[in-house]
């Protein structure tokens, strides 16, 4: 029950205390990013850890103005890959060759299907593909966060054009898709802190086809 716990009590934190988290929790919740699934295993897309207060000042008016940008402790940034080429899906299958020391036809297989595909799709639908393999991680980021005990703000709410120049994405072939920025709440300022977490009953949400 402790993670079901953890989860009833994080929220959406609305204010930070400007604290910071230890490196070790912020090491687990990159872990857990890092480890989440993604489609056929290619991890299409990379983290920005931002603790550098000026770089967060820059971003915080980009993002409506939001306190949390400023005042979190660490800030993260989920940038996806603009586009599949042949060379980054290459690169993923020739590290897993690397890391489990040989090579398996039916996975050279699969390799050759998705050359075969991926880069001849527009880059608007790789891009599009590649972020929803960021919001798993984001996920997953999300919810290690709670069970270290570190609040964290969920956004989408910002303008990637004005984050991708601020941190040369475009330059690394990456677009900003998510913000999270991880902290400890003001429970004085926070409006939200006390409230009842609200969310739709099982009975309303989940169907059982049994």
């Amino acid at each position: 029950m402790e993670l079901i716990e953890k989860l009833n009590w994080r929220f959406a934190t609305k204010a930070m205390n400007g604290q910071k988290v230890p490196q070790e929790k912020v090491d687990k919740i990159l872990e857990a990013a890092r480890l989440a699934p993604t489609s056929s295993g290619l991890q299409p897309f990379e983290i920005i850890v931002i603790t550098n207060q000026d770089v967060k000042e820059q971003i915080k008016p980009h993002a409506w103005n939001q306190p949390q940008i400023a005042d979190c402790s660490h800030l993260l940034v989920f940038a996806a890959w603009d586009n599949y080429t042949e060379d980054r899906i290459n690169s993923m299958f020739d590290l897993t060759n690397e890391i489990r020391g040989f090579k398996n036809e039916g996975w050279e297989n699969y390799r050759q299907m998705l050359l075969a595909t991926y880069p001849q799709r527009s880059a608007e639908e790789n891009f599009i593909h590649a972020a929803k393999q960021a919001y798993i991680s984001f996920s997953a980021a999300i919810i290690a966060a709670a069970f270290e005990g570190v609040d964290s703000t969920p956004m989408e709410g910002f303008s990637p054009e004005e984050v991708d120049k601020i941190l040369n994405l475009k330059e690394k072939g990456l677009k900003s898709v998510l913000l999270l920025p991880l902290g400890y709440r003001n429970s004085e300022s926070d409006w939200l802190v006390n409230l009842t977490k609200v969310r739709k009953s099982k009975e309303n949400f989940i169907t059982e086809i049994n």
